[in-house]
């Protein structure tokens, strides 16, 4: 299927300007990446703007209720290749899944690298859900019924939060929902990191920059907490929604991790979708198929929590 119309016209226009990543500091790229910052948002029944406590650090968070009642949950991690992004440029997808979901979403300002590397997002990650876990109670959820998430990146640390549940024996997430995630691969270079190196948004070089300044060394992308395709607890892990695009580098590697859990014994919903990019979450209000991949991966979360 050919690129959206819409997406093809987006990206005509980013790619008229690139970014020159050789000279463009993390900041500089964080103050020029467009996101969703701006743009139509859905509302809520309630938004609540907060902070965790964690052992030497304080995290940012951001609390979206579809309803004022006690509700399931879904902890959200941003995207942004663990260097930008940030709570408020995921804002209009954290409110339209808890409204597609019914369900409280809470998003976690996890620190960034360059400044923070990892495994730092990794840690707030697992901490963070571990003490909205703790605290269910008093933030009005279930505390039984919560799931993780996130897009690319932020899908990378919500599928290691539940291997480190399971690791060190911390309450365990009930559901995942991955968009477009990194999840690491074994082997070649997949296909589609070669079709869409180029000129769908995010680019294998954009990719490699992003690494630079989130790894320490080379050997933390193949540690299963940067690549979780590495890890030996796969079968451990709990049922997902992992949701692709055609257009994205990162594809074939998130198929094949969601092939690897089904071997392992996991239930995963898998899907990809034609004629969209990598970000399409972002997409929503404009590109009716971006919305309905959503809403498809929403409905997912929804009847795990419901169930």
């Amino acid at each position: 299927m050919v690129l959206n119309p819409k997406i093809q016209a987006f990206l005509k226009e980013v790619n008229a300007n690139p970014i020159p990543l050789e000279a463009v500091s993390p900041e500089q790229f964080r103050n020029q990446a467009r996101m969703q910052d701006e743009g139509p948002k859905q509302d809520v029944a309630e938004v609540e703007d907060s902070q965790i406590e964690l052992t030497g650090r304080t995290l940012p968070i951001r609390i979206y209720r579809s309803d004022t009642k006690v509700q399931p949950a879904l902890v959200f991690y941003h995207g942004g290749g663990w260097v930008v992004g940030s709570i408020d440029s995921h804002d209009a997808t954290c409110r339209e899944i808890a409204n597609m979901a019914d369900c409280t979403v809470i998003s976690i300002d996890y620190r960034l690298a360059p400044e923070h590397k990892f495994p730092a997002a990794v840690e707030d990650a697992y901490d963070s859900f571990q003490w909205i876990a703790a605290n269910a109670e008093a933030l009005g959820i279930e505390r039984d019924k919560i799931a993780v998430g996130g897009d690319s990146a932020g899908g990378n640390l919500a599928t290691v939060v539940c291997l480190l549940a399971e690791e060190k024996s911390g309450q365990k997430p009930v559901f995942q929902l991955l968009l477009y995630p990194s999840t690491g691969y074994i082997g070649d270079e997949p296909a589609s990191l070669q079709e869409n190196a180029e000129g769908y948004l995010l680019t294998k070089r954009l990719m490699n920059w992003f690494r630079s300044h989130y790894y320490r060394t080379e050997a933390d992308r193949f540690h299963p907490y940067a690549s979780p395709v590495h890890s030996d607890l796969l079968h451990a892990l709990p049922p997902a929604a992992i949701l692709t695009a055609q257009y994205d580098p990162l594809r074939d590697e998130a198929q094949a991790y969601a092939e690897l859990l089904k071997q392992e014994g996991v239930d995963v919903f898998v899907k990809n979708y034609e004629g969209l990019i990598h970000g399409f979450a972002g997409f929503t209000a404009d590109v009716e198929e971006a919305h309905q991949a959503v809403e498809e991966g929403a409905a997912q979360l929804r009847h795990a929590l419901y169930k």
